[in-house]
C-alpha cells in the first residue's frame, strides 16, 4: 500500500535565547541577626548611595537594557512596588532612586532558551485582508526556559490554497500580561474545595458569607470575618491556605491591543502552574448560537503534581485561566471538541496514562463521566497512546490525530476516525504512523519524538504543526482525502 503523502514545510520554529521577559527578582528571604530581611538590607544599601552614583548606575542600566524591552520604566515601577512595603515612607523617595531600586529587584528570563515545541494551531479571529483561498492562523507553542519552566507563546501565519505557509516575523520583544482576579462562581469554588478535601465547617462558613458570584476582595473579607467570630487562626490556617491557593489559581491575564501577538507570553502565575504551563491544546469552539470562543486545555505543573486547566479567550488579548473540576479532570492531554455533541461538551482525555477516553459534560469546567474508546493495538503504539489535539469535523467523522509510543520510546503520530454522532465509536484507525521523526528531527532534549497539540483543516489539506524531540517545531500538510480513505471503513 502506498504511503499517505506528507509534505513538510520548510518553516521551522527554533529556540531563540534573545527573547526575554522581565520578572521581579526577590532573593531568598534570609533574615539577618539584627532582624532585617535581605531585601531590606539591599534597599538600605541603595538608599545609602550618593546621588551621583544613583544617576550613573541607573543611566548605565537603561543604556544596556532599554533596547531589549518596550517599557523599562513601567517595569522598574512595578518591581519597586513589590518591595515598597520594606520602606517606612516610600512616597518620599525620589523617582530616580525608586527606579534604581526597581532595577535591582528585576531580572530577565529567557522564555525559550531551552526549547520551542509542541504547537497547536487554530484559525485566527481576524481573516480580513486576505486573498481568496487563504487563511490566517494563530499557532501556540510551548516555550521552555531556565529551570525547564514552560510558558505559552504565539505566532501568526497565513496558508494559501497550495499549502504554502508564511509566518509573520516575531517581534524582538516579549512580555507578560497584567493579571487580575476573576469573578468566582461559588458552586464551582465549593466543588473544587470538596475535591481538595478542604470543604469543611470553616470554608463553608466563609462561602455562606459570599454571594453566588464573588470577587477576591469579598473572599478576603469573609476570611477576615473568621477572626471576628472567634475562629482560631491556627485551626483555620490549613483551610484558609487552600482557599487562597484555589483562588490564586484562577486569574485573568490581559495584554494591550498595541502588542504584537508574538510578544504576548502567558507565563506561569498561579500556584498550580509554578513550574510550568505545558502543551496547550487550543480549539476554535462554536457555541450553539453561532458565537465563537477559543478554549485551550493545558497541563499545570507545580513541581510535584500535574493538573489540567483551562484557558478561555475570544480575542487573544484577554485570557481567563481556570481550574477544572471533577474526577475526569486529571492527568495530561484533555482536548475539547470544537462544538457540543447532543447538547453536551465533549473532550478526549487520557485517564490512565495509557488509553484514550471520551468525556461528556454539560459544563466545560466540570468533567466526571469518562468512557474508554481506544487501547494501544499497533506495534508503534503499544506502550501508550494519546491525542494530538482537538478532533476535526469532516463528512466522514471526527478526525483525531493521535500519538503513540513504541520501541525505544519512539513517539510517532497516527490518526483515528470517530463516529460523528456517537464519538465513543472508533470507526477507523491508521495501520501505520502518519508522521515519524526523521533526520535532524530525531535529536534533541528527548530524542525520537514527534508530537502535536492541535491541527486544522484548510481546504483539502490537514495542516499539522508538530514538535520534534522537545527542541523545535515544524509544520506538515496532508491531503485530507488521502488520509480519510485510509480511515474510512471499506
Amino acid at each position: 500500500m502506498n504511503q499517505i503523502p506528507v509534505t513538510r514545510s520548510p518553516v521551522r520554529f527554533v529556540r531563540d535565547p534573545h527573547r526575554v521577559i522581565t520578572k521581579p527578582f526577590l532573593p531568598g528571604e534570609q533574615v539577618f541577626p539584627d532582624g532585617q530581611s535581605r531585601v531590606r538590607v539591599v534597599v538600605e544599601r541603595i538608599l545609602a548611595m550618593s546621588g551621583a552614583d544613583v544617576t550613573a548606575t541607573l543611566s548605565t542600566t537603561r543604556d544596556e537594557f532599554e533596547p531589549r524591552h518596550k517599557d523599562l520604566t513601567a517595569t522598574f515601577e512595578h518591581s519597586f512596588a513589590v518591595v515598597a512595603h520594606h520602606l517606612e515612607k516610600p512616597e518620599l523617595i525620589s523617582l530616580e532612586r525608586r527606579h534604581l531600586i526597581g532595577a535591582y529587584f528585576t531580572h530577565e528570563y529567557s522564555i525559550e532558551a531551552a526549547a520551542l515545541s509542541n504547537p497547536s494551531i487554530v484559525p485566527a479571529p481576524d481573516q480580513s485582508g486576505l486573498n481568496p483561498d487563504e487563511q490566517r492562523f494563530i499557532m501556540s507553542l510551548r516555550a521552555v526556559g531556565e529551570g525547564h519552566i514552560s510558558s505559552i507563546e504565539f505566532r501568526l501565519g497565513v496558508i494559501d490554497a497550495h499549502g504554502e505557509i508564511a509566518i509573520e516575523r516575531p517581534s524582538r520583544y516579549a512580555r507578560t500580561g497584567s493579571h487580575q482576579s476573576p469573578i468566582y462562581d461559588k458552586d464551582h469554588f465549593a466543588t473544587k474545595l470538596e475535591e481538595l478535601g478542604a470543604l469543611n465547617d470553616i470554608s463553608q462558613w466563609c462561602l455562606d458569607l459570599l454571594p453566588s458570584h464573588f470577587t477576591f476582595e469579598q473572599l478576603e473579607t469573609a476570611i477576615l470575618d473568621l477572626d471576628e467570630h472567634g475562629v482560631d487562626r491556627i485551626i483555620a490556617f490549613q483551610t484558609t491556605k487552600t482557599v487562597h491557593w484555589l483562588a490564586s489559581s484562577n486569574y485573568v491575564s490581559t495584554f494591550t491591543a498595541e502588542t504584537n501577538i508574538s510578544e504576548r507570553t502567558i507565563f506561569p502565575t498561579g500556584p498550580t502552574e509554578s513550574h510550568g504551563m505545558e502543551d496547550a491544546r487550543f480549539v476554535r469552539f462554536i457555541n450553539d448560537d453561532g458565537t465563537v470562543v477559543y478554549f485551550a486545555t493545558y497541563t499545570a505543573y507545580d513541581g510535584v503534581r500535574i493538573l489540567p486547566q483551562l484557558i478561555e479567550t475570544t480575542d487573544f488579548l484577554s485570557f481567563r485561566i481556570a481550574t477544572l473540576n471533577g474526577n475526569g479532570a486529571k492527568n495530561k492531554g484533555i482536548a475539547l471538541f470544537p462544538r457540543k455533541i447532543g447538547g453536551q461538551y465533549a473532550a478526549l482525555a487520557r485517564q490512565d496514562n495509557e488509553n484514550n477516553f471520551l468525556m461528556l459534560s454539560t459544563d466545560v469546567r466540570f468533567w466526571a463521566d469518562t468512557q474508554r474508546i481506544q487501547i494501544p493495538e499497533r506495534p508503534w503504539e503499544l506502550m501508550q497512546i494519546g491525542n494530538c489535539g482537538s478532533p476535526l469535523e469532516t463528512e466522514a467523522g471526527w478526525l483525531v490525530i493521535t500519538h503513540g509510543v513504541g520501541p525505544m520510546r519512539q513517539y510517532t503520530i497516527g490518526a483515528i476516525l470517530l463516529d460523528i454522532d456517537d464519538p465513543c465509536r472508533v470507526i477507523g484507525h491508521l495501520k501505520e504512523p502518519l508522521l515519524t521523526a526523521t533526520g535532524d528531527e530525531r535529536d534533541g532534549y528527548v530524542p525520537n519524538v514527534v508530537y502535536s497539540c492541535g491541527s486544522m483543516i484548510h481546504g483539502n489539506l490537514l495542516v499539522l504543526p508538530y514538535g520534534f524531540s522537545d527542541v523545535g517545531a515544524g509544520i506538515a500538510t496532508v491531503p485530507v482525502e488521502d488520509l480519510l480513505s485510509r480511515l474510512t471503513p471499506k
